[in-house]
């Protein structure tokens, strides 16, 4: 492994590890402020998780009056100055942890001989972990230390280099032996200048998964897909207590029943549940990094402006969607289906304002006019409803669920990762769609995965077609969500022949499924900071990686202009040293 000093990511005069003149954090207050010290520093990196996410990638394009910065990042020119690569953020959460780590009293009893303080201490684990995970993804290979800088001396001593692959071993080994007790116990602070606290942790058993995929991802590792599918099933039926439900809903936008003029549209529920902020059982949202409400106070998001026209930026965006994205979206097969539900229809190509395929970019996005108040000129304005709030959300359900089908479709189950974007899991569907096709081995690993039909109630087409619901019916196909029912499109069916078995069949379905994937990811989490990661992950399962991630980024501005665009990217993506970030030679490639 190689070695660097960290000396400039550890900076003694910047406050970076909270309370460092006390031996333990045993009291109350000790503890709520170091934890609450440690969210605030997860501020001051949380725009760049979401923006280096998506301007590397291929749904979104820089505009004439993006800055420098973030032009350079969309154009893979980052260097050591740009604003948006500072590794010093990343260890600064990272240095904070290591020191609640180390100096909080987990041996500490109430009168009940509860652990005080083990919830905080999970937490703060969760936090460590997913922060290294974030550094790691985006520079490739890190300085790794686990222990507390508090002085110059092991500010400036040299630290191991961990790849990918080990930052994601060595936290599964760290966070594993909370997950059973502490997975879905958090610090219950209320609420926090109104925003519920409940809303800040990273779930240790989402981050397991995210770790455990990563790792699958990069080794190819049958067992990490298997644990990390497992980890995200935990993680949703223990969401709201032991043997809980956390289905993925119902909500959709599609074209009204019997259409034949292709103008009203009909919904069922909000398909904008991603925008609310409101705690519930049932809750889309299930991470977020506070911001300040004003920005005088120092971590005020600028994503609103980078992503909306506001009055603080002249109504002028920095980002906005690509033709990539339109063209994804345009792509789909939208399938409806009449009153009665007996046949199937079709929505038409080339229908204006973004009703084309897929419906929700249609939801999510939109254009308008504003007037410039000193020369009164028209410009042209838009609006991307996710970026609506000052905070940043980071994990929402359909992510999840889109993460479970990854990792079980890697892991060998395609049949069963396809019936969480088309109709939906719950035990029925297991019975008859999953089971029949695997043998005793691997039906011992599907029965693991428990979705009783009293928990999880499948959506029918009666219901698509406006019918009233009975029972619990919380549960459909991702992709009903924007393109229409999905179980009756003829256009969206798993790869079957008669002529091969199942084991010689299975690689073609998940390659299959596999790209099924990638698209619902695009046309589910569109914006949200996720993309670039998912195409990594997704190239790194191909033959040429290097390519692989070429072609989907080059592509950002559409078929046409791909050699155009390879020309204004600086670096050549083939490379995959050129995936990452690096920074005066001291982090990453």
């Amino acid at each position: 492994m190689m070695l660097a000093s960290c000396a400039d990511f550890f900076e003694q005069d910047s406050e970076q590890v909270i309370f460092t003149d006390r031996e333990h954090l045993n009291s109350a207050t000790d503890t709520i402020y170091s934890v609450t010290g440690i969210l605030s520093k997860l501020q001051v990196i949380a725009d760049r998780t979401i923006l280096l996410g998506e301007a590397r990638a291929d749904l979104v394009d820089v505009t004439n009056v993006t800055n420098a910065d973030l032009r350079d990042i969309a154009s893979f020119n980052i260097g050591d100055d740009n604003i948006y690569n500072q590794p010093r953020d990343y260890y600064a959460v990272i240095n904070n942890c290591n020191y609640f780590v180390e100096h909080a009293d987990t041996a500490l009893r109430n009168n009940r001989n509860e652990y005080i303080f083990m919830r905080e201490y999970a937490a703060v684990k969760a936090i460590r972990a997913w922060t290294y995970l974030q550094l790691v993804l985006n520079y490739g290979s890190v300085p790794f230390v686990t222990q507390p800088i508090l002085t110059k001396q092991e500010a400036e001593a040299d630290y191991p280099r961990y790849d990918l692959s080990a930052v994601c071993q060595y936290f599964i080994n760290d966070l594993l032996p909370l997950a059973d007790r502490y997975g879905r116990e958090y610090p219950a602070y209320g609420d926090i200048r109104s925003n519920d606290s409940r809303f800040f942790w990273f779930p240790i058993n989402i981050v397991l998964g995210d770790l455990n995929l990563w790792l699958a991802s990069t080794t190819g590792s049958v067992s990490a897909y298997r644990e990390a599918a497992l980890r995200y099933y935990k993680y949703i039926n223990e969401r709201n207590g032991l043997n809980s439900f956390y289905a993925a809903g119902v909500n959709l936008l599609t074209w009204a029943p019997g259409t034949s003029d292709w103008e009203t549209l009909y919904s069922w529920g909000n398909i904008s549940e991603y925008t609310s902020e409101r705690y519930s059982e049932q809750a889309e949202l299930i991470t977020m990094i506070p911001g300040d409400s004003i920005p005088a106070e120092g971590n005020y998001s600028q994503l609103r402006n980078i992503f909306n026209s506001t009055r603080d930026n002249d109504y002028k965006v920095s980002l906005t969607p690509s033709p990539q994205m339109i063209h994804i979206s345009e792509s789909q097969v939208h399938c409806c289906v009449n009153e009665s539900g007996t046949a199937v229809l079709y929505a038409p190509q080339g229908l204006p304002d973004h009703l084309t395929g897929d419906l929700r970019f249609y939801r999510t996005y939109s254009e308008g006019y504003a007037r410039d108040l000193a020369t009164n000129e028209r410009i042209k304005t838009q609006y991307i409803e996710k970026h609506s709030t000052r905070n940043v959300h980071i994990y929402r359900k359909q992510m999840i669920y889109l993460r479970l089908a990854e990792a079980l479709n890697g892991a060998g189950y395609p049949r069963m990762a396809f019936q969480i974007l088309s109709q939906g899991l719950n035990n029925d569907v297991l019975e008859e769609e999953v089971l029949p096709y695997v043998d005793a081995n691997d039906s011992i690993f599907v029965t693991q995965f428990d979705f009783p039909r009293s928990r999880y109630g499948l959506f029918t087409v009666n219901h698509f077609t406006g019918g009233r619901t009975v029972g619990n019916i919380n549960t459909m196909g991702l992709h009903t969500r924007g393109s229409g029912w999905t179980p009756l499109n003829e256009f969206y069916r798993l790869p079957t022949d008669s002529l091969l078995t199942e084991e010689q069949l299975r690689p073609i379905q998940q390659h299959y499924v596999d790209s099924l994937i990638l698209n619902e990811e695009a046309l589910e989490l569109a914006f949200e900071g996720t993309r670039f990661y998912d195409l990594m992950r997704y190239a790194l399962r191909q033959q040429n990686p290097g390519q692989t991630m070429a072609n989907y980024v080059y592509a950002r501005r559409g078929e046409s202009n791909r050699s155009a665009m390879r020309s204004e990217i600086k670096k050549d993506i083939e490379d995959q040293r050129n995936w990452f970030l690096n920074w005066n030679g001291k982090i990453g490639f």
